[in-house]
């Protein structure tokens, strides 16, 4: 879907020149955000100018990035490990515990327009601090990529007889073009297969299930590899392997930041989008988990194969559609589904990847080269995961990756939830610019390092076999608890560098939307909205005050338009 033109309405201002009682601002200037080829606001705030999208445009692009089948895979192999119980309930605490950790921050990205990085920043890690958290996501990005790398590579080796090294190749190599154009081509790509995937996923189950309904007793008796009956132990250990989830909600974020101002007008639809976008996923994620433990035992108890055919997501797909269609057919359609799976959430995991990247890169050598580069590098990370065939441990690098997203995840929620909102300690607006925020703020990285710390010690035995399961659950209890207690104990103050960034211009709107009056960035000259501008330390050449854009002023190596620590303005 192609965004239609801005008009003043679309800026929850009708009728109105938004620019015309703020004399700072040049209105007789258009914006000059590019908005074509791949220009996305990688690293900066999304402008109100480029956000032209619906609400429901929004959430059907960010749903669409879930469409992989990693979690067919994950559902099958916990149910095959731990039974059909004990994987239902690990399902269900995880989803359980991933919605209520993601919605505030889907919430903040919407309201806000800002990526995972940018928030994290204001909350609780400071400027560079959240560095760390962006090496945690882009890792999430590139072992979800080789995942479902993996399970392409085995469709086509499965129906074409393609050699798996070979397959690995072209289900990488074949998302660079794709994912280049950012936001615009991956609405449309959403938009265009969601429907097919849907249909090719759900129709043959539906069959199944109405030809023969003994494989749904089956599947609830079945006990796994053990035998050994439901326990919280094995509950819990299904769910790590499922937590490692948790930080899907900042791929659907990289979408949610591009949502329209909320107003009266829309509040209801808008409301709707943000947590179908955002927390919302989980719910879908958690059926195909379930589905996919369905499949496996149904493999298993059923058509006699072995557990290595169980948990791949081909073969899964495979037996199903035999049932409904000649085997030819069934094989194109096994093909064809995981195919578009696999390019539908592989382009975001790419996409979000590079991101990830190039934040990391520009604030630690103030240089910007473009996100393409780190597609590339994204990429050939997770060719190098498949080809050591990282999917024959794919339980063990979920189950102890879930430790370091659930530490970083629950940091962030409990820093909006209890600092922002509670407590007061943290600003309750998000900030993200160089300048105004400290380098480093102990209150996340702390809880970071403790969460994380001690569930990965708790998970490799430190504590005792018998604790190991319950790492992901108390990664998210000192999560959730160190957060508040460092903020209280540092009283606050290492959020905020400075309390004004020196700009007279409103930062919101009357609706407490984010502005879009344009303010001229002294070191680009090209006009940026409001929230992704502040003064500068130095000024013009003839004494006036200038402006700079937070992109500029994160590439500035000489520092010199950097404002000076004050917390009295």
């Amino acid at each position: 879907m192609t965004p239609p033109t801005k008009t003043a309405a679309a800026s929850g201002q009708p009728g109105a020149d938004p620019t015309a009682e703020h004399p700072l601002e040049n209105p007789a200037t258009p914006p000059s955000e590019k908005t074509t080829g791949a220009e996305d606001f990688s690293l900066r705030f999304a402008p109100r100018s480029y956000r032209t999208w619906t609400p429901a445009v929004v959430a059907t692009s960010a749903l669409g990035g879930i469409a992989y089948l990693a979690d067919f895979s994950i559902g099958a192999t916990i149910g095959v490990q731990n039974g059909t119980g004990n994987a239902i309930g690990g399902i269900l605490i995880a989803a359980v515990l991933i919605f209520i950790s993601s919605f505030p921050l889907a919430y903040y990205a919407a309201r806000y327009n800002l990526d995972l990085d940018l928030i994290t920043r204001g909350a609780g890690f400071g400027y560079l601090g959240s560095i760390l958290t962006n090496l945690i996501f882009v890792s999430f990005t590139f072992i979800l990529f080789a995942t479902e790398g993996a399970i392409m590579a085995q469709g086509l080796k499965v129906g074409l007889g393609i050699p798996l090294w070979a397959g690995y190749a072209i289900s990488s190599l074949m998302i660079i073009p794709l994912v280049i154009y950012g936001m615009k081509f991956l609405a449309k790509l959403h938009s265009w297969t969601n429907p097919i995937w849907l249909i090719m996923m759900f129709v043959p189950l539906l069959f199944l299930l109405i030809k023969d309904p003994s494989t749904v007793s089956t599947f609830l008796s079945y006990g796994g590899k053990d035998n050994s009956g439901v326990s919280f132990a094995a509950m819990m250990l299904a769910a790590g392997v499922c937590l490692s989830l948790t930080a899907q909600i900042a791929e659907n974020i990289d979408y949610l930041r591009f949502m329209p101002p909320r107003t009266e007008a829309n509040k209801r639809s808008w409301w709707t989008a943000v947590i179908m976008g955002g927390p919302g996923w989980v719910v879908l994620g958690a059926i195909k988990q379930i589905i996919g433990a369905f499949l496996a035992v149904y493999i298993i108890s059923v058509l006699g194969q072995g557990e290595k055919a169980a948990v791949e997501p081909v073969n899964q797909f495979l037996s199903v559609f035999r049932d409904l269609v000649p085997g030819w057919l069934a094989m194109v359609l096994a093909v064809v589904l995981v195919v578009v799976s696999q390019i539908k959430i592989n382009v975001t995991n790419a996409y979000c990847g590079s991101l990830a990247w190039t934040n990391i890169y520009s604030r630690s050598v103030k240089r910007y080269p473009g996100r393409v580069v780190f597609v590339v590098l994204n990429v050939g990370i997770s060719l190098a995961l498949m080809e050591f065939n990282m999917f024959e441990v794919l339980g063990f690098v979920l189950s102890f990756y879930s430790n370091l997203a659930i530490a970083w995840i629950f940091t962030v929620a409990a820093d909006i939830t209890f600092n922002k909102y509670l407590l007061g300690l943290s600003p309750k607006q998000p900030e993200f610019r160089r300048g105004m925020l400290h380098n480093y703020n102990p209150v996340g990285l702390v809880s970071l390092l403790a969460s994380g710390g001690i569930s990965i010690a708790m998970f490799f035995g430190v504590f005792g076999e018998a604790m190991a399961p319950f790492s992901p659950l108390f990664a998210a209890i000192i999560a959730v608890v160190v957060t508040p207690v460092m903020a209280i104990a540092t009283k606050g103050r290492h959020y905020l560098r400075r309390t004004n960034d020196g700009i007279d211009v409103p930062m919101y709107d009357e609706h407490g939307n984010p502005a879009d009056h344009r303010l001229e960035c002294a070191i680009t000259g090209e006009q940026v909205e409001r929230p992704d501008m502040i003064a500068s330390a130095k000024p013009g050449p003839n004494g006036e005050k200038q402006y700079v854009s937070s992109l500029a002023l994160t590439l500035d190596r000489s520092g010199e338009h950097v404002l000076p620590e004050h917390k009295g303005d």
